[in-house]
């Protein structure tokens, strides 16, 4: 039976993370990766082809996982407004139990070489913003969002708004406030009363 790799790429790219929340994208090389994993630099180049693909794969495993959860709770509810609030509430529950991983996702896919990237990585980014962006449209839908302002209310709310929330304290290397969970959630079903009903979550 074969043995198991040592350094998987896993592993790699969870030095990756690491090193991009302490240091930014620049502090993202092959070698700073390989020294952070303990492993020989051999190991990265038989799993990434270069700098850019290492790059495209830590931007993107990062922003994927964040995804997975925010789609889920977009459809947790037939309540369209009970959905954006636990989409609001995952930004900031999923920020607060990954940390590094949120500070990664204060840069841009731009930051993380992009222009650079394979076309394979370039259109699973691709693919990830067209899901966000129809997920964001049916939910206006859902709501009766009758013009683009009113769908631009409903963006603001379940994207913009939670964010807002997390990368003040994110950038100034804070934790978050116990109560950044309610004050995005509430904050986000305020906005998302498109008819001024005046319901408020609970």
């Amino acid at each position: 039976m074969a043995r198991p790799p040592r350094f998987d790429t896993s592993l790699l790219l969870d030095a990756a993370v690491g090193l991009a929340a302490e240091h930014g994208p620049p502090g993202v090389t092959m070698s700073a990766v390989a020294a952070a994993a303990g492993a020989p630099s051999g190991s990265l180049y038989h799993r990434f082809a270069g700098r850019s693909a290492l790059l495209a794969e830590v931007w993107l495993r990062t922003v994927e996982r964040f995804q997975e959860g925010y789609f889920a709770a977009l459809e947790s509810s037939p309540d369209p407004r009970a959905a954006g609030r636990a989409a609001a509430r995952h930004v900031v529950a999923w920020t607060r139990a990954h940390p590094q991983e949120a500070g990664l996702l204060l840069y841009g896919a731009q930051d993380f070489g992009r222009d650079d990237w394979a076309p394979e990585y370039r259109r699973r980014a691709d693919e990830g913003n067209r899901r966000v962006g129809a997920a964001t449209a049916k939910l206006a839908d859902a709501l009766g969002a009758r013009d683009a302002q009113e769908a631009e209310r409903v963006t603001l709310a379940v994207i913009d708004v939670p964010l807002s929330v997390v990368r003040r304290p994110l950038r100034a290397g804070a934790p978050l406030p116990a109560h950044a969970e309610e004050l995005a959630e509430r904050c986000t079903d305020a906005l998302l009363s498109l008819r001024g009903d005046g319901a408020s979550a609970t």
